[in-house]
């Protein structure tokens, strides 16, 4: 099978899933600025939800224009990433609607690690399948961001007992450190 529809049918989940998390955004009762105020934790966990969507959209194209055909494992794969972005809403909405308590945090953290774990299971079946000497293992490397993320998940899922804060310090890092596409997969393939 080839890579498209694939990449079609997560296109469409991806979609589905900023869709969802947008219409949980309700405007504010009130027409003052103090109103809109108040939804500030739920505007703010809605931004970063949708910052990693991008970010996974964004490198499973990259990662995909680099498979040439897809295999069963690929598939399910495949499944196990969207699952675990699947659950970016819910716990998008548990988190803004209780402003950072602990608890939502943590688990928001914990879905945020199996995403990052699913993904590169995901990569890790895609290179055995296309080899380790193919184009797309050379282009990933040593993967260095896909190896500190899920310590940073890790840090940050702790440090969410203390204070929710640091947790969600912990999640923007990551974030940030992939909002860059990683350029070794955007070189055209040979």
């Amino acid at each position: 099978m080839s890579t498209g529809r694939l990449e079609a049918f997560s296109d469409g989940v991806l979609a589905i899933l900023i869709t969802i998390m947008v219409l949980d955004l309700r405007p504010p009762h009130g027409t003052m600025l103090v109103d809109l105020y108040r939804l500030w934790p739920i505007f703010l966990t809605y931004a970063l939800s949708f910052v990693y969507l991008g970010i996974y959209w964004n490198n499973h194209h990259h990662l995909l224009n680099r498979t040439s055909t897809v295999t069963g494992g690929i598939l399910w794969a495949n499944l196990n990433l969207l699952f675990w972005l699947s659950l970016f809403p819910f716990t998008t909405g548990w988190v803004g609607e209780n402003h950072f308590a602990k608890v939502p945090t943590r688990v928001y953290g914990v879905v945020l690690l199996l995403a990052a774990l699913a993904y590169y299971v995901l990569q890790s079946v895609i290179v055995a399948h296309e080899g380790r000497d193919s184009q797309l293992a050379q282009a990933l490397g040593r993967d260095w961001k896909g190896k500190v993320s899920p310590i940073l998940y890790c840090v940050g899922i702790a440090l969410g007992f203390w204070e929710a804060w640091a947790a969600l310090t912990m999640y923007v890092v990551v974030a940030l450190i992939w909002v860059i596409p990683d350029r070794r997969l955007e070189r055209p393939a040979v």
